[in-house]
């Protein structure tokens, strides 16, 4: 018996289990102070009550011998929630049949899954900085990795090299971390790349609620996607589902490869690793997408983009460079006076008991830079600035 000596590769441990470590211990000599936490992008105001109503309709429905559902008919989802879901990607002007949407227990699990469907000779591509989900699950199978250089010039929104052939792209719009976002003309010359290479986008919408201004809200606005791309998304963030984990991924029967088609691959690898998502969960799901639901959880990215326009107005005060906190709920700031992420990190910790997460955790070209996110109470979020301005005085 041999282990998989892949995972000696990754790094010792999770970028926010160090964090939470770190945390853990300040808090332990200083049991009586207030640590405002800005660091893991978990949203903070409870979900909305429609949902919050279809839960307990169908715990109602759990508990009745009639109405009892024991596996899922189809681990894909319930038909009620794949055709909302495929109703909702209508409402912004995006066709997609519910036949293509796949729901699932959360994008994370989605995207560090959906490698099974891919050679582990392929080659991939991700952004620096970057999600380390991508990197830490292509490592794990083993697959070579290639990265593209975001940065403070290119507005951390790297572009294609026709001389980096590849096989697998991934790509965040709205991004994690650095909050930058793709317009249509920069998302079309990635896709027409990906088709040239006949490589595939996996494509993370999972902050695309956050989208404001004129920009793309899924892959599949632009021409050509459907032919090669995969989009995975979240209720996580969109409707506070953190704590209940449930998402969707897309991929559309136009994606065919070598005349195999890629959404029944993932259906097959589904069935035979996954049971699906409970039905209690489904049904809050389905609220998210009715007319009540959606003004709901609209007040609530309300609040967080409050949040994060807060944080833009006093970073812009203390002239802090920034991307971010317009079309997403992170602010991705460049640490002052040169210090490096992990220095900035311990710096607010012991001097403004504030909690971010130190770019150099998502790569390379994060060093230098830092993550706050706006998903923290309002009035906390008020007081942070305060003590970040004071830092600056």
């Amino acid at each position: 018996m041999k282990l998989n000596g892949n995972f000696q590769k990754l790094g010792q441990s999770y970028l926010f289990v160090t964090i939470a470590k770190k945390v853990a211990e300040y808090t332990a000599a200083h049991p009586d102070n207030k640590i405002i936490r800005m660091g893991i992008g978990d949203v903070t105001l409870p979900l909305a009550p429609a949902v919050v109503e279809a839960m307990h309709k169908a715990s109602e429905e759990m508990g009745k011998k009639e109405t009892f559902r024991g596996y899922s008919p189809d681990s894909n989802g319930y038909p009620f929630l794949r055709e909302a879901i495929a109703g909702y990607y209508q409402s912004f002007g995006v066709n997609v049949d519910a036949s293509e949407v796949f729901v699932g227990d959360g994008a994370k699990s989605d995207v560090g899954n959906v490698v099974d469907l891919f050679d582990v000779d392929n080659i991939v591509l991700v952004p620096d900085p970057v999600y380390p989900v991508y990197v830490d699950t292509n490592v794990i199978s083993g697959r070579k990795i290639v990265y593209m250089e975001g940065c403070e010039e290119n507005g951390f929104l790297p572009m294609p090299k026709e001389d980096h052939p590849v096989d697998i792209i991934y790509l965040c719009s709205p991004n994690n971390p650095t909050g930058a976002a793709y317009n249509r003309e920069q998302l079309k010359t990635w896709v027409d790349y990906a088709l040239r290479q006949k490589a595939v986008i996996l494509y993370d919408a999972a902050y695309e609620c956050f989208v404001t201004e004129d920009l793309p809200r899924s892959i599949f606005e632009i021409p050509g996607a459907e032919k090669c791309a995969i989009e995975f998304c979240s209720l996580s963030k969109t409707a506070g589902f953190t704590g209940m984990r449930c998402g969707y991924t897309v991929i559309k029967k136009e994606f065919v490869v070598d005349g195999v088609q890629v959404s029944a691959l993932w259906e097959r690898r589904q069935g035979c690793k996954f049971n699906g998502v409970s039905y209690i969960t489904q049904r809050a799901a389905e609220a998210v997408f009715t007319p009540e639901g959606q003004k709901q959880i609209k007040e609530n990215l309300g609040y967080y983009r409050q949040n994060a326009k807060v944080m833009a107005d006093a970073f812009t005060e203390m002239g802090i460079k920034f991307t971010g906190g317009k079309n997403s709920p992170y602010l991705w700031l460049k640490c002052p006076d040169g210090m490096d992420s992990w220095t900035y990190f311990d710096y607010l910790l012991h001097e403004a008991e504030i909690v971010g997460t130190p770019g150099e955790g998502f790569g390379k070209n994060g060093e230098g830079w830092f993550r706050l996110t706006a998903f923290g109470d309002a009035e906390k979020t008020k007081e942070a600035m305060k003590r970040m301005k004071c830092l600056k005085k």
